[in-house]
C-alpha cells in the first residue's frame, strides 16, 4: 500500500522590489503559475513597482504594501507583517520561478525538525548553475557542499551554517518569530548569512532542495551594472562590519576584514581586465568599502527587530490550472509558437516555446513579460555548458531531448 504524500504546508512568497518594476511584474507572473496548493504572494515595494503590477488579472489575490527605503531587511520585515503562511519564502524581484519551485521548496517542512530551506539557483543563460549548496563561517566566508539529487537536511556543524541563498530560500514562520526576523543593520549584503548563522546557534536544520530551482538575472542597481560591474561597495562593507561584530571573534576580525577587502580589489581587477572599470574607479570603489565597514562598526545592532504581530488572513492566489504547452519549431515559425503560447500564458498556464536553428548554437533561457518561456538553441549545440560543442542529431531527437529535461520542472 503506497503512502500518502503530505501536502505541501501554506506558504507565503515574499518579493521585495525597489526601481525594477518590469522585473517584479516578471517574477509575479512566474508566481502565478506555480502549482503549490496554498500559496500567496506578498510585495513589498516602491510606488514604481505597485504601479507596474496593478493591471495583473490577480492583482487582488496579492498582498501589497509600498515600502521606499533603502534596507532589503527592513523591507523583508515588512512583508513578513503580512505574511500568514506557515512557512515562508524569499524571491528577488530580478528572478522568475520554475513553476514546481515552491511546492518543492516547502515540501521537506512536513518534516517538524525542518526550520529552513534553500534550492538551486540558473543564471543569466537560463542554463548554468550560478548557485548551490554552501556552508558558511563566521567570517562570512562560504564553503562549497556536496548534496545529493534529491532534498537533504542539514545540521549546525562546527560553527557552520548552511547557507541560504537570499533569492531562493524559504523559513518556517515559527523559527522567524522566535529569532525576530531579519537584521535592520544589513541594509544589503549578508541579511540572510546573519539569519542563517542564528538559525545554527539555535541548532536548527536546514534542507537543501535541487530540484527547486530559479533563474536569477542579476539586474542592474545603485550596487551594480546589468553585468555585475560595482558601482558602490559601501553598504558590503558596511555588513561585512556588522556581520563580524556578530559572528567573529573580536581578535580575527581584522584578518577577516583584510581578506574580504582583498577579494574585492581582486574582483575590480578583473573588470577592469574586462574594461567595464577604470584603474581609479578601484581606488573609488574600495574607498566607499572602507568608509562603509566604518559606518558598520559603529551602527546599531538588532535594533527594531521583527516582533511579529498578526497578519491578516491567508490569501491565497488563484488554483493553479492545469494548461500546459511544448511548443518546438523553427525560428521562421516564431509568430504561429508564440500565438499558441500566448493563450495558454494569459489563462494561466505554463507555455514553453523552443526554438532551434540548424547551427551549434548553445542554448539559452528566457522568461518573458507575457509569462511564456522561451528556449532558444541550434539543434546541433550544447545545452549543459560542460556537454559537447556538437551533437549530430535530428530536428525532432534535439527537441525531444530540450521537452524532457524541462518537464520534471513544468509538469
Amino acid at each position: 500500500m503506497t503512502q500518502a504524500v503530505p501536502a505541501p504546508p501554506t506558504t507565503s512568497v515574499v518579493v521585495v522590489s525597489r526601481g525594477r518594476p518590469s522585473g517584479v511584474r516578471r517574477t509575479l507572473l512566474s508566481l502565478r503559475q506555480q502549482d503549490h496548493p496554498a500559496l500567496e504572494c506578498v510585495v513589498v515595494a516602491d510606488a514604481s513597482g505597485l504601479a507596474a503590477i496593478r493591471d495583473l488579472p490577480f492583482f487582488s489575490r496579492l498582498k501589497t504594501v509600498e515600502f521606499d527605503v533603502p534596507n532589503i531587511s527592513a523591507a523583508r520585515n515588512r512583508g513578513l507583517d503580512l505574511a500568514a503562511g506557515d512557512v515562508i519564502a524569499f524571491i528577488d524581484d530580478d528572478a522568475v520561478a520554475e513553476p514546481t519551485w515552491i511546492r518543492r521548496l516547502a515540501a521537506p517542512f512536513a518534516d517538524t525538525k525542518v526550520q529552513a530551506a534553500t534550492g538551486f539557483v540558473r543564471g543569466r543563460n537560463g542554463i548554468s548553475w550560478q548557485w548551490k549548496a554552501m556552508k558558511v563561517d563566521g567570517l562570512g566566508q562560504d564553503h562549497p557542499m556536496e548534496v545529493p539529487a534529491q532534498a537533504s537536511f542539514h545540521h549546525p556543524q562546527g560553527g557552520r551554517a548552511t547557507k541560504t541563498v537570499g533569492t531562493n530560500a524559504a523559513f518556517r514562520r515559527q523559527a522567524l518569530v522566535q529569532l525576530g526576523g531579519f537584521d535592520p543593520a544589513f541594509h544589503f549584503f549578508l541579511d540572510e548569512t546573519d539569519l542563517n548563522m542564528r538559525l545554527a546557534a539555535a541548532g536548527m536544520v536546514t534542507a537543501v532542495v535541487p530540484d527547486a530551482v530559479v533563474h536569477h538575472q542579476y539586474s542592474a542597481s545603485p550596487r551594480r551594472a546589468r553585468d555585475r560591474t560595482p558601482r558602490d561597495l559601501s553598504q558590503i562593507g558596511a555588513s561585512l562590519a556588522c556581520f563580524l561584530r556578530l559572528h567573529c571573534a573580536e581578535t580575527d576580525q581584522q584578518a577577516a576584514r583584510d581578506r574580504a577587502r582583498a577579494e574585492q580589489r581582486r574582483r575590480l581587477l578583473a573588470h577592469v581586465v574586462a574594461g567595464g572599470l577604470e584603474p581609479r574607479d578601484v581606488h573609488r570603489l574600495l574607498d566607499g568599502f572602507d568608509a562603509g565597514f566604518v559606518q558598520g562598526s559603529e551602527r546599531a545592532l538588532r535594533s527594531d527587530m521583527w516582533d511579529a504581530p498578526g497578519p491578516p488572513a491567508f490569501r491565497a492566489m488563484p488554483v493553479p490550472t492545469a494548461l500546459r504547452c511544448f511548443c518546438a519549431g523553427y525560428p521562421f515559425e516564431r509568430s504561429k509558437l508564440h500565438n499558441q503560447a500566448r493563450a495558454v500564458a494569459e489563462a494561466g498556464g505554463v507555455a514553453t516555446v523552443l526554438l532551434l536553428s540548424p547551427s551549434v548554437r548553445y542554448m539559452q533561457v528566457s522568461f518573458s513579460d507575457e509569462g511564456i518561456w522561451w528556449h532558444r538553441g541550434g539543434t546541433f549545440g550544447r545545452v549543459s555548458r560542460d556537454g559537447p560543442h556538437f551533437r549530430l542529431r535530428s530536428f525532432r531527437r534535439a527537441a525531444e531531448v530540450e521537452r524532457l529535461r524541462v518537464a520534471k520542472f513544468r509538469q
